[in-house]
């Protein structure tokens, strides 16, 4: 697509702010001499990230000229973090993975807290599905939590060459259910890849970090999307649709083997999903990205290239039908 299609609404939340007191010469020594790392230095509950960042080399990046976001996970976060992958130090994970997982908590651009809104930002992790940055999902309804499993517990922490915002957990490499779970514009979505009596496990599926099936490229249809097919098929709710039925609907939204960025998309380009059938993507006479379904029917492609590590999301307004 010849433009990047936000996703959501920008709705701006103010937060505590942690800043500069003029009047006072410590503080302002501290805010506008110290990096963001001689800050996290000097912060006990930090010193697992500063080892974290000596061991990857990235402690001399985050020292130079900025500016930086950082989000600082504390001395418990990355010890929750460490047991949930079975490791017993950090020396246990590999370089280049602690690197880019560390990366994942680095946004592009300077941003303060009343900047943040719901949607999503880029960071400077590198999804090994596509060599791009891959995307954070921010969440303001209440406080501020990225990809729906870290939240803010002190926000903009000053520094010479950034701001840092401290949170409560590790924000792991995301897969494409990472982002699912995380943005409530996915939420009927998630309720239909998880229905009991599926026999694909799609969550395993969208999950995967291994090849094949990766990379993915999902065609994730919005909430209004299900709305309107319920209404169209006469259903009153997911319950009402088949097994065999709901299957193919989903595996029709999936491609495998490919991490389809937008701006590799061209007129006439044919997909094959996961289940066999085929999906046709032109632009309309607008720019806009539709895709049109073995039976004729368009949905319009409302945001474009949620980056995750093992593949795409590109969001839908219609549910596509094989």
């Amino acid at each position: 697509m010849k433009k990047h299609i936000q996703i959501l609404a920008i709705v701006l939340l103010s937060l505590f702010a942690v800043s500069c007191d003029d009047n006072n010469d410590s503080n302002d020594t501290c805010c506008h001499g110290s990096s963001i790392v001689d800050l996290a230095s000097q912060t006990e509950s930090l010193s697992t990230l500063v080892s974290a960042l000596q061991l990857t080399g990235l402690d001399a990046t985050l020292s130079s000229s900025g500016a930086f976001t950082v989000l600082a996970p504390t001395n418990d976060a990355f010890g929750a973090f460490l047991s949930s992958i079975n490791a017993a130090s950090l020396d246990d994970i590999p370089v280049d993975v602690l690197t880019n997982v560390l990366l994942n908590h680095v946004l592009i651009g300077e941003v303060q807290s009343s900047s943040l809104s719901n949607g999503y930002a880029s960071t400077q992790a590198v999804s090994t599905a596509s060599g791009s940055n891959m995307s954070i999902y921010i969440n303001t309804d209440n406080g501020v939590t990225f990809n729906g499993v870290s939240s803010v517990t002190t926000a903009d922490v000053v520094a010479s060459n950034g701001i840092v915002h401290i949170v409560d957990s590790v924000i792991g490499l995301p897969t494409v259910v990472t982002f699912a779970l995380a943005d409530p514009n996915f939420e009927i979505l998630v309720q239909a890849l998880t229905r009991d009596d599926l026999t694909m496990d799609f969550i395993g599926l969208l999950n995967s970090s291994t090849s094949p099936p990766t990379p993915l490229t999902v065609f994730a249809p919005v909430n209004n999307a299900f709305v309107n097919l319920l209404d169209e098929l006469g259903f009153s709710g997911l319950n009402d649709i088949d097994e065999p039925t709901l299957s193919a609907v989903l595996t029709y939204h999936v491609v495998t083997g490919a991490n389809q960025l937008s701006i590799n998309l061209s007129d006439g380009m044919e997909f094959t999903t996961a289940g066999g059938a085929t999906l046709l993507f032109n632009f309309g006479d607008n720019g806009e990205g539709i895709l049109t379904d073995n039976n004729g029917r368009t949905s319009n492609i409302v945001a474009v290239d949620v980056q995750a590590n093992n593949g795409i999301i590109h969001a839908i307004d219609a549910v596509v039908l094989p």
